[in-house]
């Protein structure tokens, strides 16, 4: 019984029956400049259905016209249907598509008003007993008064859903506007991912300073003052970037419209090697190349790159020797981390996410990673392209 009820007591019949009622006083409007309603002959009637037909194909030709048919459909028509598009016009097609869309929409307005016109003055005359309809009994009369008013909401709904058909295959949105819709998901995707993983190191990178240092200082508390105050103030250090960070990226994913604050490149390098021998790393750094001459994004994931591999070297090793080597070669920049590791080091120590993490962000930049065991140690070596 609902499901038979439906029809007649959905808001979106009714919302699309308002739809339906704009597209006829357009045909209206037009009519009444020409060719004029003075009856109903069947000549009026073919005007009023063909007199909007020439604006019509003018509006067509207008690109904001096709976004605003978009916005009235989402609204009235397919309420929720995000796949109506809300962009102009960019093409031929999409003008031609539009253009028979207003067609459809202005005649099925035409085609509703002319039904519900005949219903009504059939019930009127059945109501007063006049006219041809208006013979019989009265409660005779009355029964098909009711049942022509239930055919004319069923059939406006009908119309409804015609009008909802030719709504999903005329305004839907182009092949080139869907590719390029999936191009902005990709790029959104994309850079929700860079940020992600940017904050991983960031916020890794100080939770491993963090970690030592808290040890180191717990060891000597009480013999060494001094110890535990550089110790307390590099745990501050890094916990201040730490946040300085996540404040960037969260700003950036809650607010995308707002500028970016400036992430950290390699010219911050002797910032990330401070924070790293603060951490008990002994850090033999070696620059070669003009690294203020890289590309802002090359140089942000450069930075990155030393901080993931300069915490992996701590949180795996320990506080040992760690050489680094960061140099513009041949087009290229090439980032060469070397440590030693202890004799106890566990088998999974290599097994973390951290050289996953480089290996997606040279593969982002079109970049090598070679991670592994040399001699008694380890090292990752990353080459990146410059671009140009």
């Amino acid at each position: 019984m609902h499901s038979v009820l439906r029809p007649a007591t959905s808001r979106t019949t009714w919302t699309r029956v308002l739809h339906l009622a704009v597209g006829l006083w357009f045909a209206v409007a037009c009519a009444m400049v020409w060719p004029g309603l003075e009856d109903t002959s069947p000549g009026t009637l073919a005007g009023l259905a063909l007199a909007p037909v020439p604006l019509l194909v003018l509006l067509a030709g207008v690109p904001v016209v096709r976004r605003s048919e978009g916005v009235q459909v989402r609204a009235l028509v397919l309420p929720g249907d995000d796949d109506v598009t809300v962009d102009s016009s960019r093409s031929w097609s999409d003008r031609a598509r539009l253009l028979a869309w207003l067609v459809v929409r202005v005649e099925l307005g035409v085609l509703a008003g002319q039904l519900t016109a005949v219903t009504v003055a059939t019930v009127l005359d059945l109501s007063s007993g006049r006219g041809t309809a208006g013979g019989g009994p009265g409660w005779v009369r009355l029964l098909l008064a009711l049942l022509l008013v239930v055919a004319l909401v069923y059939a406006l709904a009908a119309l409804g859903e015609l009008l909802a058909a030719a709504a999903r295959h005329l305004l839907h949105p182009s092949a080139a506007e869907r590719l390029a819709a999936q191009r902005a998901r990709t790029e959104r995707l994309r850079e929700r991912t860079r940020l992600a993983a940017e904050l991983h190191d960031s916020i890794g990178h100080a939770l491993t300073v963090t970690l030592l240092q808290a040890g180191a200082a717990r060891e000597v508390a009480g013999r060494d003052p001094a110890f535990v105050d550089g110790a307390l103030r590099a745990i501050e250090d890094s916990a201040r970037q730490a946040t300085a960070d996540l404040d960037r990226v969260l700003g950036l994913l809650r607010d995308t419209s707002r500028p970016p604050v400036a992430a950290p490149t390699l010219a911050d390098l002797d910032r990330l090697v401070h924070s790293a021998e603060a951490a008990g790393a002994q850090v033999d750094l070696h620059v070669a190349g003009q690294l203020a001459d890289l590309p802002g994004q090359l140089s942000e994931e450069g930075y990155r790159i030393v901080q993931e591999a300069l915490t992996n070297a701590l949180r795996h090793a320990g506080p040992v020797p760690v050489r680094l080597r960061v140099e513009v070669d041949g087009g290229g920049l090439v980032v060469d981390v070397r440590n030693p590791t202890p004799v106890a080091l566990p088998a999974a120590a290599g097994t973390g996410s951290g050289v996953p993490g480089l290996q997606h962000r040279a593969a982002a930049l079109g970049g090598t990673v070679e991670a592994g065991r040399v001699d008694d140690g380890w090292r990752v070596a990353v080459r990146l392209p410059v671009p140009g």
